[in-house]
């Protein structure tokens, strides 16, 4: 029987025979060794010889091709290989620059005489690995080093840029300030000036002043909470009965206003709401927000999507969270809020001890000074009287360094207490929305039930089964538009939840730095202040330094203080 390998087998050996013979050195025993045994494998297993032969020849093929053996084994135009070859591989190996024009060895030569046959079956007509060759030779070999990818200077230098829709919303810097009080004793209250500065179209002016009061800016936060469900409304300061006319409480409501009106003014949605618009640029505010309560009597109940769907209904009833996503936040904001509570009062604790530091500093200079003036010993009355003014220094530092706390830090936690406060109503409006929801999916029931009734009993009552069908329908679409409702105050606070984890570290992180920044420099302010002291002790005429001439003049003139004499007097001494 025919073997139906013998042509392919045949076929080999012949090439492995042709290699052979256009070889000059010993070279030849390597693809022998092949043959023979696969000779005598043919005869016990002729159906599997061949196809691992053939399979075997193309990795030989893949290895002469590898960048290391062609840099490894360079071939020359001087070889005597290269006569036997055809004519078409002259081209590629004779078209090389040597590194070096010398003899080769006799080791080389035999290297190149065994891997001749693999390059006589893989010819380059594009002469495609000629190319790559002669740069690895011309090089020593080597392939060329990749370069790193340069970062490009235009990503690397240019600020990150803003996005088209923020680029289109209008920018606001509103200031509250001037806090005067107003007003007779039963009546007197505290008016402030609020300037906006915009660039709305939206407003009369890009520039304009109102007068407003504290209970404005609570009318303002009540109807935005009510015009807007499920958005987080910045709200005012807490009402204070009891030294509401304080500077320094003063000061802190001002700075707590200031900083409600900027927030709600760059919130995206919150800026668009015309109350607010009422509210920065309406000269006759108490006027108009009597004349737009008589147009519109239920303000915050009918202007709201949430009152049209009968907001107290179903109310009462336990809300049961099912949205894991809203049970953890809530839980996270009931323990944000104990923990801000705590802050705050460690803060109202530090802010009472400074005080308290400074009326210390107050009782210690007026002793200084007591002391100083029974002392008959200038140069002893001197130094207790510099003392003395310097302990009324430390006092304003302490004072300053106090309120300066409240300003950047503690208003920043009470605001928080607020806003979370504000989260928390919003949470509340979105279980009112879904107890609005399902109290109309009850009423859908209720309708359907009658509905069902009517269609037993027939044709009897047609004009009944028709009002009956009508109520239905009206009840099936207060369901939807209440499921998309809820559904929609959820995406919203999702969002504004967001926008609250945002705007907390940056205003956490600024408030912060602000905080340490002031009592590095109050700290720097009272070492300058020792070390003055100390260089007017460790001045060289000790009994000059604070020496107090004995003539009491009538009219002191400002600025004639121990100290300011004692410098003076080093200035004098030093020209």
């Amino acid at each position: 029987m025919e073997d139906p390998w013998a042509d392919s087998a045949g076929t080999a050996s012949q090439q492995s025979v042709d290699s052979t013979t256009t070889s000059t050195t010993t070279a030849p025993t390597a693809p022998t060794a092949p043959s023979a045994a696969s000779s005598s494998s043919s005869t016990a297993r002729p159906s599997r010889l061949t196809p691992r032969r053939l399979v075997a020849q193309p990795t030989r093929l893949k290895q002469s091709r590898t960048r290391s053996a062609r840099s490894a084994r360079p071939f020359h135009h001087h070889h005597p290989q290269a006569a036997a070859m055809p004519s078409t591989m002259l081209p590629i190996l004779g078209n090389r620059p040597s590194p070096s024009q010398g003899t080769t060895s006799p080791a080389h030569d035999h290297a190149t005489a065994a891997f001749a046959p693999r390059h006589r079956r893989c010819e380059d007509p594009h002469r495609i690995e000629d190319d790559d060759e002669e740069q690895g030779e011309w090089r020593g070999g080597s392939a060329a080093p990749v370069q790193a990818a340069l970062p490009s200077p235009v990503r690397s230098t240019a600020a990150p840029s803003m996005s088209v829709e923020q680029a289109a919303r209008p920018s606001f810097h509103i200031t509250v300030g001037d806090p005067h009080k107003v007003g007779d004793l039963t009546s007197s209250h505290i008016v402030y000036s609020v300037r906006t500065k915009t660039t709305s179209k939206a407003y009369k002016m890009p520039e304009f002043e109102v007068k407003r009061r504290y209970r404005d800016f609570l009318w303002l936060y009540n109807t935005m909470h009510g015009n807007n469900p499920g958005v987080v409304v910045p709200p005012p300061p807490d009402k204070q009965a009891v030294g509401r006319f304080e500077s320094n409480f003063v000061e802190s409501r001002r700075a707590a206003l200031e900083k409600m009106l900027n927030k709600i003014a760059a919130h995206p949605t919150l800026q668009l709401d015309g109350d607010l618009k009422l509210f920065l640029e309406s000269e006759a505010f108490n006027v108009d927000v009597k004349h737009k309560e008589r147009k519109e009597p239920a303000l915050g109940e009918s202007k709201s999507v949430l009152g049209s769907f009968g907001f107290g209904v179903g109310g009462g009833n336990k809300f049961v969270e099912q949205d894991d996503w809203f049970h953890d936040r809530r839980v996270y904001l009931d323990a944000l809020e104990n923990q801000l509570k705590a802050l705050l009062k460690a803060m109202d604790g530090m802010v009472a001890q400074r005080k308290a530091m400074a009326e210390a500093a107050g009782d210690f200079s007026a002793s200084l000074h007591a002391l100083s003036t029974v002392e008959l010993s200038p140069t002893l009355s001197g130094p207790l009287d510099a003392l003395s003014e310097l302990q009324l220094t430390i006092r304003d530092v302490y004072d300053r360094q106090a309120q300066q706390d409240v300003l950047t830090l503690g208003i920043i936690i009470e605001e928080y207490i607020r806003l979370i406060g504000s989260v928390k109503q919003a949470f509340a409006q979105r279980q009112k929305a879904f107890h609005s929801w399902h109290a109309a999916e009850s009423e859908l029931a209720k309708r359907k039930a009658s509905q069902d009734k009517l269609l037993r009993q027939g044709k009897s009552q047609q004009d009944r089964l028709n009002q009956v069908n009508a109520e239905v329908a009206d009840a099936e679409r207060k369901v939807h538009q209440a499921r998309l409702l809820f559904e929609d105050m959820g995406r919203l606070m999702r969002a504004e939840l967001d926008r609250f984890e945002r705007e907390k570290v940056e205003d956490f992180k600024s408030g912060v730095e602000t905080f340490l920044e002031s009592a590095v420099e109050a700290q720097k302010e009272l070492i300058e202040k020792w070390e003055t002291f100390l260089m007017q002790l460790d001045a060289e005429d000790d009994e000059a330094v604070f020496y107090r001439p004995p003539v009491v003049q009538s009219n002191k003139p400002a600025g004639n203080t121990a100290v300011d004499r004692a410098r003076a007097r080093i200035d004098e001494d030093s020209d």
